[in-house]
């Protein structure tokens, strides 16, 4: 048998000085070769593991089929031991062992007939791997290398499977009296590590975690005269999960403050709390408010996945035409860029795509938000916070003595702040910031409205940019058709522009979990401040004619957008007429 350093010599150039300081360092520090290498990035995960895939002869399966999972060793093999170790099960009743991966077997095959195979990672945990062959006890078993992370979101898939469904666990509780609640809570690592035996803390865990795999924002408690529903927002749109027994409402709601470090005993005024917690592999931080109610307390969850990856520009859905006109305005030395939608409309993740997008050390940037969803590199950001009297406003002042060369204000609120952002944008400062109006031209009619004369508006406003977000359809399962004349019509799409074009409409499926749709993408309308616009703004505050003089100078609208992707077989002409009817 080759060893592991001529295999990493000859199959993938790695220099023997680099083997040999991996091999100091693996024994000063007591640790595997394998670890060292990968952090010293002396050869990349996939390359060490397809050289010890020539060393043991064993196959590398850079996928695990999961689809048909069987996930009864979740329940006999403890999820530490697993993470610890770097290895799952797989039980699959359709896969079959192969040395280039797994392989689809014919649906006629007997059950009995399915092969048990063990994923790891590294091969030199192999007393684990005796103790877990000794535990299925079958010699029906192969070993597969697959990636770590791989095999960590396997792990996770499995025991988050393997988990009572929110019924039983409701069910559970029948016997319970229901107005028990631990009190002293340990810090959890990771919800699928949590062990505890306490209904309403598993109950709670799950529904966070099915929130999580479902891509949920936000989770709704609300409580009515006879019933309390739990709801969650998927893409915008809000789905039933439960209707727990109405005599456990004030545990939940109790767990869920305890675990936002919120006074249970205060349920007469609102509070506002924050959690972080793990699931898995992922991050997430939770913003909690309560509200009390007629009939209890409602309480909100906004998640955040601090995992994920921030959108660049080029990620937010821009046709060409408007992603080149982006470019210039964010470039620009002065002036405000306002972004303007209702709440949930993605306002906020374009300006921080736009801030990832022109931020580097040649400028300063700094931020004042309410509250701070992304922590950015390189960018100084402010947390409003009211009961230090720590304002938009008041922050604003202090940060136009930064010497900033770009400033965010998470949003305009009042006359003070759009005030102060009008003088730092003609004192040579970009700034950027969000409103709460319907479209772009309505923007100008608010901040008339506010307070804020019109010359200067024309003066330092650059562009004003309105956005919705529209759910996508899933590509697993959308389908083609022709579209009735009202449906047509009521997005003003005529049937010349059909000629050469698909239109697709929503179905469901497992992947899309029945939905038709995976994931959001934005709509744009961008009016540029130009000398006509400019002028009009001037003689009237009225938003009608200001759109339409934009439309003249060749604006696309919201809806015009929507068709546009409508038209490309990115979503439906149902989503578009949503989120755009007047």
């Amino acid at each position: 048998m080759e060893t592991l350093d001529t295999i990493l010599m000859e199959q993938f150039n790695v220099p023997e000085e680099s083997l040999a300081e991996a091999h100091r360092i693996k024994t000063e520090k007591q640790t595997d070769i394998g670890s060292v290498l990968i952090q010293r990035q002396v050869v990349s995960e996939k390359q060490l593991l397809n050289a010890w895939s020539i060393q043991y002869g064993i196959p590398v399966w850079e996928k695990l089929p999961l689809n048909d999972i069987n996930v009864g060793f979740a329940r006999r093999v403890p999820i530490q031991f697993l993470k610890k170790y770097g290895m799952v099960p797989i039980d699959s009743r359709d896969a079959n062992y192969s040395k280039n991966g797994p392989l689809l077997r014919d649906k006629g095959d007997q059950e009995d007939r399915g092969c048990r195979v063990i994923a790891i990672s590294n091969p030199l945990c192999i007393q684990a791997l005796d103790d877990l062959v000794r535990l299925f006890g079958t010699e029906d078993l192969h070993v597969v290398f697959s990636s770590s992370a791989t095999i960590l979101s396997a792990t996770n898939l499995s025991y988050d499977m393997s988990r009572d469904s929110a019924e039983q666990l409701v069910q559970n509780m029948e016997e319970e009296t229901g107005d028990s609640i631990i009190t002293e809570i340990e810090e959890t690592v990771d919800l699928l590590d949590d062990t505890s035996d306490a209904p309403i803390i598993k109950l709670v865990n799950h529904i966070l975690s099915q929130a999580v795999k479902a891509r949920a924002s936000d989770i709704h408690m609300e409580p009515f005269q006879n019933s309390f529903k739990v709801r969650q927002r998927v893409d915008g749109i809000l789905y039933d999960m439960i209707s727990p027994p109405k005599r456990i409402q004030s545990a939940l709601v109790s767990r869920i403050k305890v675990m936002a470090d919120l006074n249970i005993a205060e349920k007469r005024l609102p509070q506002d709390g924050r959690i972080e917690i793990r699931i898995g592999d992922k991050n997430i931080d939770i913003r909690v408010s309560t509200l009390p109610t007629t009939f209890g307390e409602r309480v909100v969850l906004r998640l955040l996945d601090k995992t994920s990856v921030l959108l660049k520009l080029t990620d937010l859905g821009l046709a060409p035409a408007q992603y080149k006109m982006t470019e210039e305005l964010i470039h620009a030395s002065h002036g405000i860029i306002l972004v303007t939608g209702p709440t949930g409309s993605g306002k906020t993740t374009s300006l921080y795509a736009i801030l990832s997008t022109i931020n580097n050390p040649d400028i300063n940037i700094i931020t004042i938000e309410d509250p701070v969803e992304y922590q950015m590199q390189g960018i100084g950001q402010i947390q409003v916070n009211p009961k230090i009297d720590l304002t938009f406003a008041r922050g604003l002042r202090s940060i136009v003595r930064q010497d900033p060369d770009v400033i965010l204000i998470g949003e305009i609120r009042d006359r003070e702040t759009a005030e102060i952002a009008v003088q730092s944008a003609l004192t040579g400062h970009l700034v950027f910031s969000t409103l709460h109006t319907n479209d772009s031209a309505s923007a100008i009619t608010r901040l008339i409205d506010i307070g804020i004369e019109p010359f200067l508006l024309s003066s330092s406003i650059l562009a004003i940019v309105a956005q919705r977000l529209v759910r996508i359809l899933c590509n697993e399962c959308k389908e083609p058709y022709t579209p009735d004349e009202t449906s047509l019509k009521s997005i003003g799409i005529t049937p010349d522009d059909l000629v050469g074009k698909t239109v697709y409409r929503a179905k469901g499926c497992h992947a899309c979990l029945q939905t038709g749709y995976r994931g959001r993408r934005a709509i744009f309308e961008i009016m540029i401040m130009n000398d006509t616009i400019k002028t009009l703004c001037l003689q009237t505050s009225d938003s009608n004619q200001i759109k339409q003089q934009a439309i003249q100078n060749g604006m696309t609208t919201l809806r015009q957008d929507g068709v546009n992707k409508v038209l490309s077989g990115m979503t439906t002409i149902e989503e578009v007429f949503r989120v755009t009817q007047v």
